[in-house]
C-alpha cells in the first residue's frame, strides 16, 4: 500500500528578498517580519506533517506528495533534507514559474518507489478581461514509474477567487483545457495512461472547472465524499472548502497484477493540525492571520489517497 499526498504549504517563502518577484512582505524587514527562526519553524513543522500522513494505514510515509506555495528549489531541498524527512530516500522536482509572487508547485518524491522518467512544467495562458496577461502557475507535469507501473502525475495550483468567485471562473475552466490538451498528446500514444491529477484548484469539487475535466470520462474523484458542513482542507469565515482534491484516472479501479488499485481517500486533518480553541476551533492552524504571526502550520490541511499495489 502507498499514499499519495498533496499540501498547499502556506507561502513557504526563503527570507531572501528577490527583486524579480512580489516576496517583499516575507523578509526580515517586511510587513510579515519574515525571520530565518520563523522560517526553520515552519520547516519543521511541515516535515513532521508530511512524515505522518497515511501512517496510520502504510506505517510509512507518503511515495508522493505533491505541493504548492513554494518560492524556489532551496526551500523544497530545505524540506527533504529535514531531520524530521532525512532518513527517508527523498528527492523532488520543480520548476520556477512565472507566478508574480514567485510561488510554484512542485512534486517530492520516494525514490525506493518511484522514478522519475520525464518532467515539465505546462503553462496555464491566461488572458484577462483587460486583455493584461495573468502570470499563474505552470502546472508540474511526472511521468514515472511508481513500483515498475508507469503513472502520469500533474501537480495544480489553479488562478485563485481572490477577485471574485464568477468574475475569476473563466481562469479555472482554462487550466482544466490545458491540462486536458496536454493529456490528448499522451494518450495518442498511450490509450489508457494512469492519471493522478492533484492540486489546490481553488474551486470545489462540483465545480465547472472540475467539472470540465470529469466530462472527459477519464476521471474518479473521491475527494467528492469528503467535504461536508464540518469537514475540509480548508476554512474562510467558518464555512469549509475543498479545493485540494486528487482526482485519478479509472484505470485505479482495476485489480490487475502489477497495477495500483484505489482504496480510499481522506484529509489529513490531525488535532496538532487545528486550532485548539476559540471561534475558528477545529479549522487549520496557519502560519499568519493577516499579519499577525501565530506560528502555525498553512492554512490548508494535507489531502491523501492510498493505492494497493496487486501482486
Amino acid at each position: 500500500m502507498v499514499t499519495i499526498a498533496f499540501y498547499n504549504l502556506e507561502n513557504l517563502f526563503d527570507t531572501i528578498d528577490d527583486p524579480t518577484t512580489l516576496d517583499d512582505d516575507f523578509t526580515p524587514k517586511g510587513e510579515k517580519r519574515w525571520t530565518n527562526n520563523r522560517y526553520k519553524k515552519k520547516v519543521f513543522k511541515l516535515t513532521k506533517t508530511i512524515s505522518e500522513i497515511g501512517t496510520h494505514n502504510t506505517k510509512e510515509p507518503p511515495v508522493l506528495i505533491g505541493i504548492a506555495e513554494v518560492e524556489n528549489e532551496n526551500v523544497v531541498k530545505d524540506l527533504v533534507t529535514n531531520s524530521n524527512l532525512e532518513r527517508i530516500n527523498y528527492d523532488y522536482v520543480h520548476y520556477d514559474s512565472p507566478d508574480e509572487r514567485g510561488i510554484d508547485t512542485g512534486l517530492i518524491y520516494n525514490k525506493d518507489y518511484f522514478t522519475v522518467l520525464h518532467s515539465e512544467p505546462i503553462h496555464v495562458h491566461i488572458i484577462n478581461t483587460n486583455g493584461d496577461v495573468d502570470n499563474t502557475r505552470d502546472i508540474l507535469y511526472v511521468h514515472g514509474k511508481l513500483n515498475g507501473e508507469e503513472v502520469h502525475v500533474f501537480v495544480n495550483h489553479w488562478p485563485s477567487k481572490r477577485e471574485g468567485k464568477i468574475t475569476t471562473d473563466y481562469k479555472r475552466i482554462e487550466a482544466a483545457k490545458v491540462l486536458i490538451n496536454f493529456m490528448a498528446k499522451i494518450e495518442e500514444k498511450n490509450p489508457n495512461p494512469n492519471y493522478i491529477v492533484m492540486g489546490d484548484f481553488n474551486d470545489s469539487p462540483k465545480s465547472d472547472s472540475i467539472q470540465t475535466l470529469m466530462d472527459t470520462n477519464k476521471f474518479y474523484n473521491p475527494s467528492e465524499h469528503l467535504l461536508t458542513f464540518e469537514k475540509g482542507s480548508a476554512s474562510y469565515k467558518r464555512k469549509w472548502s475543498l479545493f485540494d482534491q486528487i482526482i485519478i484516472s479509472h484505470s485505479f479501479l482495476n485489480y490487475e497484477k502489477g497495477t495500483h488499485s484505489f482504496l480510499e481517500a481522506n484529509i489529513f486533518d490531525e488535532h496538532f493540525l487545528t486550532e485548539f480553541d476559540g471561534k475558528f476551533k477545529g479549522t487549520p492552524f496557519r502560519t499568519y492571520v493577516g499579519r499577525k504571526y501565530v506560528g502555525g502550520y498553512s492554512d490548508h490541511f494535507p489531502v491523501f489517497i492510498q493505492l494497493k499495489y496487486n501482486e
